[in-house]
């Protein structure tokens, strides 16, 4: 399958759900997507970062077969974050090199996402500088609320049960913190 192909199928999948499937899609759309996607996702995850950097639409396909898809195909499961740090490298290299800007808003919003996911706190701030760059009062109050529960913890404890983490003190006392 050429870059184009698999770009053209993962893009096409994702922008015509609705913003309600994209964060609620349930255990129908997590089938759907394992079913088509899993294959290309494991292919594709073996490759270096730089490997989606030779356009926009081919970087933004990247981020969402490695952030937002594993979040379907394996939700539940510590698996979902597994490509988390893919998705991020891309991102970055991507926003580095200013191939967001050439994106629409809602596009460049899912180039933005790996760095709203990620528990490191410079990747937070990054995140919300962009959120807001971008204008959308839609995404950014969330960029925000992940910034501040990686701000207070230093990780997401609401991923504690599936990653295996033992909560720490800290943790227990908030109760159940999620950026959602």
């Amino acid at each position: 399958m050429t870059v184009e192909e698999w770009r053209a199928q993962v893009l096409k999948f994702w922008f015509s759900l609705s913003p309600d499937q994209w964060w609620n899609g349930g255990a129908d759309l997590d089938h759907r997507i394992r079913q088509s996607f899993l294959k290309l996702w494991a292919e594709k995850r073996q490759l270096p970062a730089d490997s989606f950097l030779t356009d926009p639409l081919t970087a933004l396909a990247a981020v969402i077969l490695f952030d937002q898809f594993p979040r379907n195909m394996f939700s539940g499961h510590a698996d979902q974050f597994s490509t988390d740090h893919l998705a991020l490298a891309v991102a970055a290299a991507a926003v580095d090199r200013g191939l967001d800007e050439q994106l629409p808003a809602k596009e460049r919003a899912f180039i933005y996402m790996p760095f709203e996911h990620s528990e490191d706190l410079a990747d937070q701030k990054r995140s919300v500088l962009l959120f807001t760059e971008l204008g959308d009062d839609e995404f950014l109050p969330f960029a925000k609320k992940h910034h501040e529960i990686i701000e207070r913890f230093g990780r997401f404890p609401h991923r504690n049960a599936i990653l295996g983490r033992a909560p720490r003190p800290d943790e227990i006392a908030a109760g159940d913190v999620k950026p959602w």
